[in-house]
């Protein structure tokens, strides 16, 4: 964190505690507790705050998935407005140490001694894209086909699922191998069996392109994936932008 020099805004509880540590002094600004609004403040700075100086460029929120908050509406507004935003929203431990290194790696000071590159081809990823960005979900894996075919297997719900293994075999995969296990649609549960695999930590990273701006029927589908991602936040780390996937993607590039 000093290493790159970021100004960190927490939340009441959150602070007292780095305080008393004496974790990383003279990077903290409070923004009061909770129960007062700190919260609620995150959310308004996420958005672009009041004045450009409130701005935030990501956050790093650890999810108890069976503490009631984590379904609070300033908890689920601060992810949404992190992702109609393209912000980082970083919400397990192996997520965070993720995102250290990935900002590491953009700044040019990577550690030589761990590359994430290397436990790639033991990992899942799970590619999953609402209808509005689907488009973008292929392109992606198009521009990154390599970076993905080196991990261990991939996962995916089933319409993108299905349009993928398409993109892999017009690139040259064998036509009788799927480049990813198709599950059932989102709506239909895929977002279930995902969250599955999950939970028995069978997948390590899940992309998941979502599209903000539309009514979900299937919303609580949703929030059980997000929370089986909480649930194993030791080993699963988690991307919800195409912002935030192309900066982890890049960083691995620098990495190789």
């Amino acid at each position: 964190m000093f290493a790159l020099g970021l100004q960190l805004h927490a939340t009441g509880g959150a602070h007292d505690a780095l305080v008393v540590n004496g974790l990383l002094p003279g990077h903290l600004v409070s923004i009061g507790h909770g129960r007062d609004g700190g919260l609620m403040r995150l959310v308004s700075r996420a958005a672009g705050g009041l004045t450009p100086q409130d701005a935030i460029g990501g956050v790093f929120f650890f999810i108890d998935p069976v503490n009631p908050t984590s379904t609070y509406p300033e908890t689920l507004a601060l992810k949404r407005q992190c992702v109609i935003h393209g912000k980082p929203f970083v919400a397990t431990l192996a997520g965070a140490i993720e995102w250290v290194g990935v900002e590491m790696a953009m700044a040019g000071r990577a550690s030589t001694s761990t590359h994430e590159n290397d436990t790639l081809p033991s990992q899942v990823v799970a590619l999953i894209a609402h209808d509005a960005r689907k488009a973008e979900m292929l392109e992606f894996a198009a521009e990154y086909f390599d970076l993905l075919t080196h991990f261990g297997g991939r996962v995916a719900t089933g319409t993108t699922g299905s349009k993928l293994n398409a993109l892999a075999w017009s690139r040259g995969w064998p036509a009788s191998q799927p480049w990813v296990t198709c599950y059932q649609s989102g709506p239909l549960g895929g977002d279930a069996q995902i969250a599955e695999l999950v939970l028995d930590r069978r997948c390590q990273k899940v992309i998941f392109f979502e599209d903000p701006h539309v009514a979900r029927q299937h919303e609580a589908d949703i929030q059980l994936l997000d929370r089986a991602v909480y649930s194993a936040g030791e080993v699963t780390t988690c991307f919800n932008t195409p912002a935030m996937t192309r900066r982890w993607a890049q960083a691995m590039s620098i990495l190789r």
